[in-house]
């Protein structure tokens, strides 16, 4: 701890000004589920011809906080190899770590910021613990991240999508700083497009196994894969240039 030294209150005042409160409400969730069955026995392949159909659920909203952007970096490489600190804003968003990565990040940050580590992981993923009265940082759930991304809005953008998202249309083939593009109306940036962020939600356990949750769409994706319902999938070990995360706090 002595390398954070007179740094640590400065540290901790930043992260958590960047910690947006959002209060509770409730919110409806969609999904397409495959009717077919899986060929393989990983999930890449279905029968030719799938049908789907349509599924809702509401579910309720407890009062949490958020950060404005995603994690960036600068911030993700302090935590986890020790670099020096620099300005958390206007930085690239990390990209190219798993969902394991993730949540060990969230639990090295609480750790390092004197709170309870949210997670107890294990190596098979599915049966990593979360502890919901922890006061540490954690992913969002899959409900959390669509109420904060749509901030009362019923569409599936909140703003024009050039105003608001980086993609496909606009990127120039990569990824962009965070936070220079309009927020939404709860003042968060970058939930739409820039990079896929996890959410802490097994997808489907019974038909996916330990696939989780990842939203809102990348810089590489075209405009209608960018938006507050986007919603996809993968295994908790997998990275791409384009997938990254934000975190959130129960209990500030």
């Amino acid at each position: 701890m002595e390398k954070y030294g007179s740094e640590k209150a400065r540290f901790l005042k930043e992260i958590m000004d960047l910690m947006v409160p959002i209060e509770g409400g409730s919110i409806e969730l969609r999904d397409f589920l495959n009717t077919d069955k899986w060929l393989s026995t990983d999930y890449t392949l279905s029968n030719p011809g799938s049908s789907k159909k349509t599924i809702t659920w509401t579910e309720a909203i407890e009062p949490f906080h958020v950060m404005k952007y995603p994690v960036t970096q600068q911030l993700y490489h302090f935590i986890m190899h020790e670099e020096e600190i620099e300005p958390i804003v206007s930085k690239l968003p990390i990209t190219e770590v798993s969902w394991m990565d993730a949540i060990t990040f969230c639990n090295e940050l609480s750790r390092k910021l004197g709170r309870m580590e949210c997670y107890t992981v294990t190596n098979e993923s599915e049966n990593t613990i979360f502890n919901k009265i922890a006061n540490g940082f954690r992913l969002l759930s899959d409900a959390e991240w669509q109420y904060a991304c749509k901030a009362g809005s019923t569409g599936y953008r909140y703003a024009r999508i050039d105003h608001i998202a980086w993609y496909q249309g606009n990127s120039n083939g990569s990824v962009h700083k965070v936070g220079q593009l309009l927020p939404n109306p709860w003042g968060l940036y970058d939930l739409i497009g820039n990079v896929w962020e996890w959410c802490w939600d097994l997808y489907d356990a019974e038909r996916y196994g330990n696939y989780r949750v990842f939203r809102g769409g990348s810089w590489a994706e075209v405009e209608n894969n960018c938006g507050s319902t986007s919603r996809r999938k993968s295994m908790p070990n997998f990275k791409i240039d384009d997938l990254g995360f934000r975190i959130a706090l129960t209990n500030p």
